[in-house]
């Protein structure tokens, strides 16, 4: 079977089930006498087994296999769950990954797995690990070399489903083993002959070995193939002793029971999803039986989506900014002319084309829980090798972010949890002389506010010595001792991301996490994103990472400032209002209002942009924006409100990249260029 048209599929498809796997182990730990756990766990190997035999990745299949017997023994609490059990489990899981990496490569997949094989093994019969480990040298070879072409040919879901539909339809199926002369020099010559022969008689279902390890002459004097024919047994044998060299030609029919191992045949067709299109898949589809026919079904709903190249999707997006701006300006020349037919085929054109918007917005969009699922694992396995107790939290996993940005920030949030564990969180004995529980907590945690998405990673321990901090920074020439007295708390702790503060000793005194946190920053930058860090000296710290939604199309408010207008993003505002002067009262030196029982205070965006004002008297009322940034709210200080507009959003380039509070720029119908107000930079 052709499949690399499968193969971006089988990628997609097998990452999605790994996934399923590290989640489901890790909700296992907390809860091992879960069997519904047990159960999802085992129907995400199984199909990632059965496409991976499919596909001819015949390791990947093996050891997902071998990892599908112990996960089946659990099930039926065969095997209790340990923490032994757990590590070897997340072992195969880890060497699946790493296989799935090397396809996704271009790579075959192979890897020596033989250690954790044994491993897996030896839980399936209930022996100790720590004499299996002894002895899995030894075992090892044996235990590999003594699997039979018989076991080799164990069909997955989809080959049996194939198998049984043509026994349905009276063809044979037969088991076929044939031997070669000891002293055959030619032999992938004569395996290719006895192919040709078979498949003028039939379809060969399944070889072992595989016919890309036959093409490379990997195989000893013999290989098995399961062959479906309308011939009978003797005419084919006949067939494939013709050819030269063949010395013996075992035939007998294929027993699906017999030959079908235990875990396949406990496993319905509704937990196979193995991605395949073809037509054959779909004739046997359409012959199974009622409950079959309802899980074709569920397939066919999940086969309704296509995979599409990110550069298609830019592509599309800047053509439909070019169309807001000219959907702009078109309504503009609407309500100039006044006509009603114009009027009303405007309107038709902006509600279709706002639908159109939505949709193209969120074809780009894809949740972090796709960055954030590998953490708890990873953390895991961490504070075991560091004799660390650290509780792990994840709220927002369901943010959406552009698939760019997601791409992008997966290596800084691994750098900067890495961190906290190692270095941030004490050890348990350390903990509990401070007066704290045993156990960290440390929380990772995403929200949206305006157009940005805000990653915080928080943990409760030992915080930032400033005062080392300090020493560090001037010893290293970061900062002199002048600069360094009029440093306030926060910019003392930006200095450990700071290009010139790391060195090659570990700064264990200070957390440690000076060390390589100038990348973190750049690669975030390099986003156009940002990061703060609050922490407190013995009680822990927040790194916060604020990064752009790059959604190019935008809700916004438009707003005058004098002559001059601005656009502030809707999705950060919670009101506008109209305050009075009176209302307005002064705390610790700056304007506040009392907005519905919140203290807000104001920020008069005249004063923040220098905008040249030719007034004289002050007004005696306040045109407000009240915006949000997580728990905090500003009210934002305006002339007059001009009302919501769709706006495309246009960087200011390299020139004008550090402009303060403004995100970018757009073109508004009238041809008029409008600022984009970075409400959350205001919101200090």
């Amino acid at each position: 079977m052709e499949s690399n048209q499968y193969l971006d599929v089988f990628i997609d498809e097998s990452k999605e089930n790994l996934q399923v796997v590290n989640d489901g182990l890790l909700e296992l730990e907390k809860d091992p006498s879960s069997l519904s756990i047990v159960d999802e766990i085992f129907r995400a190997a199984h199909t990632l087994k059965g496409m991976s035999a499919t596909m001819g990745y015949e390791d990947l299949s093996d050891l997902t296999h071998k990892m599908e017997n112990v996960l089946d023994a659990i099930r039926n609490e065969k095997i209790t769950v340990n923490s032994s059990v757990m590590d070897v489990l997340l072992d195969s899981l880890e060497y699946l990954e790493n296989m799935t990496a090397d396809i996704a490569e271009g790579g075959a997949g192979s890897m020596n797995v033989e250690t954790v094989v044994t491993q897996l093994k030896a839980i399936e019969k209930g022996e100790d690990l720590s004499q299996t480990e002894a002895t899995s040298a030894v075992k090892g070879d044996e235990s590999e070399s003594s699997t039979s072409s018989v076991e080799g040919l164990t069909v997955d879901q989809f080959e049996q489903t194939v198998l049984e539909q043509a026994q349905t339809d009276g063809q044979n199926v037969y088991h076929i083993t044939v031997s070669l002369s000891e002293d055959c020099l030619l032999k992938v010559a004569r395996v290719y002959m006895v192919f040709e022969v078979l498949e003028q008689s039939g379809e060969v279902i399944k070889s072992v070995p595989t016919v890309d390890a036959l093409e490379n002459e990997e195989f000893e004097n013999h290989f098995d193939l399961i062959l479906v024919t309308t011939e009978q047994d003797e005419e084919l044998k006949a067939k494939i002793m013709k050819v030269s060299e063949v010395r013996e030609v075992s035939i007998k029919p294929f027993e699906l029971e017999a030959e079908q191992s235990s875990g396949d045949k406990q496993i319905t067709e509704e937990n196979q999803t193995v991605s395949n299109d073809s037509n054959e898949q779909t004739e046997i589809s359409n012959n199974q039986t009622n409950d079959q026919s309802t899980d074709q079904q569920k397939k066919a709903a999940g086969n309704k989506t296509i995979r599409v190249n990110i550069e298609r999707l830019d592509a599309l997006m800047n053509l439909f900014e070019e169309m807001v701006i000219d959907r702009g300006r078109l309504e503009q020349i609407s309500e100039e002319l006044n006509h009603n037919d114009l009027k009303g085929t405007v309107e038709r054109i902006s509600r279709i084309s706002g639908d159109l918007q939505n949709i193209i917005l969120t074809m780009r969009m894809v949740p972090i829980e796709q960055v954030f699922n590998r953490f708890p694992r990873m953390v895991r396995q961490l504070t075991r090798e560091l004799g660390k107790d650290i509780d792990m939290q994840i709220e927002g996993a369901e943010t959406e972010l552009d698939r760019t940005v997601i791409d992008e920030i997966g290596d800084p949030l691994v750098h900067l949890i890495r961190n906290a564990v190692d270095h941030g969180v004490e050890m348990p004995e350390e903990r509990k002389q401070k007066g704290k529980p045993a156990q960290g907590n440390m929380l990772l945690k995403a929200f949206h506010s305006g157009n940005h998405v805000f990653v915080e990673i928080r943990d409760d321990g030992q915080g930032i010595n400033k005062e080392k901090v300090l020493n560090k920074a001037i010893e290293n020439g970061v900062v002199s001792s002048d600069q360094a007295s009029s440093l306030t708390d926060k910019q003392i702790n930006e200095l450990i991301l700071a290009s010139g503060f790391s060195t090659a000793q570990e700064i264990s005194d200070i957390s440690g996490r000076g060390v390589g946190l100038d990348v973190v920053k750049s690669t975030i930058e390099s986003l156009g994103g940002s990061i703060e860090i609050d922490s407190e000296y013995g009680k822990g710290t927040t790194f916060s990472i604020q990064l752009p939604l790059t959604l190019s199309i935008i809700s916004v408010m438009l707003v005058m400032i004098e002559e001059e207008t601005y656009a502030i993003p809707l999705s950060s505002i919670i009101e506008t209002a109209v305050i009075k002067r009176t209302d307005v009262m002064k705390a610790h030196n700056k304007e506040v209002i009392d907005f519905r029982g919140h203290i807000v205070p104001l920020v008069d965006l005249r004063q923040v942009f220098e905008v040249p004002s030719a007034k004289v008297e002050e007004e005696s009322y306040y045109s407000v924006v009240v915006v949000r940034k997580g728990d905090q709210m500003a009210g934002l200080v305006v002339d007059s409100f001009i009302g919501q507009q769709e706006i495309v959003l246009k960087g200011l380039g390299d020139y004008l990249s550090n402009v303060f509070a403004i995100s970018g720029a757009t073109i508004l119908g009238n041809g008029e260029v409008a600022l984009i107000v970075d409400s959350n930079a205001l919101i200090k």
